[in-house]
């Protein structure tokens, strides 16, 4: 029976044989992805998909504003902490913007 530290040796061989076979397939299957990508026009979007993480609702990612400030313009779309100005309010229908 072989003991721990032949089996730890073992172990250890078996992980550089295992990482140099990766670093050998690595760079074949890197050429062979890079050449379908040129030959079928594939973009970092078709491969990939939207970006992970992207909460946009529309394709420019710019949501529309909700509620305006009749006193000085400013806006905001309802989402993300609330502005002092409707923060305060006890109603906020009043500062809905129509559609």
């Amino acid at each position: 029976m072989a003991t721990f530290r032949e089996l730890k040796a073992q172990m250890a061989a078996l992980e550089a044989r295992a990482a140099a076979a990766r670093a050998a397939e690595f760079e074949e299957v890197l050429a062979d992805i890079r050449a379908k990508v040129v030959d079928y026009g594939f973009t970092e979007r078709d491969i990939f998909g939207r970006r992970r993480g992207a909460r946009t609702t529309s394709s420019t990612g710019v949501v529309p504003a909700r509620y305006r400030d009749p006193k000085t313009g400013a806006t905001w779309s309802g989402r993300g902490r609330a502005p002092g100005w409707i923060r305060d309010a006890k109603n906020r229908e009043r500062f809905l913007i129509s559609p």
